[in-house]
């Protein structure tokens, strides 16, 4: 029950003062509650209407301020004034009255959306990106670490973006409404308190029938809303997912490097024939459930949209259908990679699909047989991510991955299962990695001695000679690709591998986090 005492605890804690001795408690909550909503609060009012979202009497009070600031702006609209964004501006206030929206959720967010009341929706991204400095700044407090531990939350921006995809699924015009007459309930209790006082009462009377019209005005509102609210959601889970990344990345060295170096197919197909039992990604026999697309049934499709990339039939056979597709940013492609393996490539994983490897038991192992990769393919151990920003777009072809056996002459009864998809995309000759072939050599092989051989020496070499050298990605040249990040999976299928020699990496760009 909100009690006389409570109030005036949260009106203490809200306004940094005491009770002035002219004024009652009621009179006070009113001035609170009347306070001007300001659009340009500081870096200190940003953070403290964060905090305000752990203390709930406090938080009532203020979503009572908010809802009633909106209902204002709306109200002295002129009548043919588009008031698209002035609702937008009211549903993010409702937000926050949402029952599922715990109180660390509810302060992040809170931080975001007043950056983008204050930016517009025209400029998501940049409020986005502003606000998260911070909401960083907010978990730092100390309370919010208390609350983290109590959670036992670990990696707290991907459960930050876990939870605003709840919200997100959550959002829609019913429920802004319910969150709306919630919010309306909680305002008439408060305001309840000062209807005895002389003149504070009839204006209180007039504050609540201002919401109220404005409460019927939006049935026919807020659902135009819907889509504009949830695209700022979407910005806002993108940019946790980054920074989740962005704290799970680390530089890789000749000194705290893991890479094992390549694994030859045959040493590969050696150890696939040997597992007793199988890896868990593998299956037995040489047939699998995701027949290739056959080179003819892709070619007809490739002539039919002719502005789409251009794939050979390697590309082609690696799916078991396809269809083109345009990804529209704010968007990104996952592709796990390795040191000697491209950051930049044909095939990449599409973002629903790398959620789903994520929350597989086993990351690795789900990549593997449902990617349809073989270990002589990617050894793994990194993966860096392709961001389509927002205005841009990228044509590309998306698909089920085919399941993948080995040619025939290979002794191996076991296929990769595929049936993910996968999206190829294209991108001119100057945008890929550089890279570079180093020799491998040392007591057990240890070393890449330098200065290493470009591309075109390393082709002229004889078959033979090639295998001594291993290749090295020397620098990230297209710029949406941030990584190399670490998968926390290791670069290993096999426990004999981890016999083998560390090596150590000559310090390269592309071997270091962009």
């Amino acid at each position: 029950m909100v009690t006389e005492a409570t109030i005036r605890t949260a009106l203490e804690w809200e306004t940094d003062s005491k009770q002035p001795s002219e004024k009652n408690t009621w009179e006070w909550l009113w001035e609170a509650i009347q306070g001007d909503f300001c659009e340009n609060r500081s870096t200190g009012q940003i953070a403290f209407d964060a905090g305000i979202s752990m203390i709930p009497v406090i938080d009532q009070i203020c979503d009572v301020r908010d809802i009633i600031a909106n209902c204002k702006n709306i109200a002295q609209s002129d009548e043919k004034e588009d008031n698209t964004w002035k609702y937008v501006a009211l549903a993010l206030t409702l937000i926050g009255l949402f029952p599922s929206l715990g109180s660390l959720v509810k302060g992040v967010l809170k931080i975001f959306f007043t950056f983008v009341r204050r930016h517009g929706l025209n400029h998501v991204v940049k409020a986005v990106d502003e606000g998260m400095t911070w909401v960083i700044t907010y978990l730092r407090k100390r309370e919010v670490q208390k609350y983290l531990r109590k959670l036992k939350v670990d990696e707290v921006f991907k459960w930050l973006a876990e939870a605003v995809r709840k919200v997100r699924g959550n959002v829609s015009a019913k429920e802004l409404l319910k969150a709306f007459d919630k919010g309306i309930a909680t305002m008439k209790q408060l305001l309840g308190k000062v209807e005895w006082i002389p003149k504070i009462g009839s204006r209180a009377k007039q504050t609540i029938a201002t919401v109220e019209k404005v409460r019927k005005m939006a049935d026919g509102q807020i659902a135009k809303v819907v889509a504009p609210i949830q695209k700022i959601l979407d910005r806002i889970i993108h940019r946790l997912d980054m920074e989740h990344m962005a704290q799970r990345s680390g530089i890789l060295n000749a000194s705290n490097v893991h890479f094992r170096g390549t694994l030859p197919e045959a040493q590969a197909v050696t150890l696939m024939r040997k597992a007793d039992p199988l890896p868990s990604w593998l299956s037995k026999g040489q047939k699998g459930k995701w027949a290739e697309q056959k080179i003819k049934d892709g070619k007809d499709l490739l002539a039919k949209h002719p502005d789409w990339p251009k794939l050979n039939d390697k590309n082609i056979k690696s799916f078991h259908s396809m269809t083109n597709i345009e990804i529209k940013g704010p968007a990104k492609l996952f592709r796990v990679t390795s040191p000697s393996n491209g950051a930049m490539g044909d095939c990449w994983v599409p973002e629903d699909v790398w959620k789903k490897i994520l929350e597989s038991p086993d990351p690795k192992a789900a990549w593997r047989q449902y990617s349809a990769v073989w270990p002589d393919w990617n050894p793994n151990g990194q993966f860096v991510v392709l961001e389509i920003k927002e205005g841009e777009s990228l044509k590309a072809w998306r698909g089920p991955a085919a399941s993948q056996t080995k040619p025939r002459g290979v002794d191996l009864n076991a296929h990769l299962e595929g049936g993910w998809n996968q999206v190829i995309v294209k991108v001119e000759k100057e945008q890929w990695d550089s890279t570079r072939y180093y020799m491998r050599g040392g007591g057990h092989g240890e070393k890449l001695h330098p200065p290493g051989l470009s591309r075109t020496e390393w082709e002229a070499l004889s078959e033979s000679k090639k295998t001594a050298y291993t290749t090295i990605r020397e620098k990230i040249n297209h710029p949406n690709i941030k990584g190399p990040l670490d998968t926390g999976w290791g670069p290993t299928d096999f426990d004999a591998q981890l016999r083998d020699a560390k090596i150590g990496l000559p310090a390269l760009p592309g071997q270091v986090t962009n």
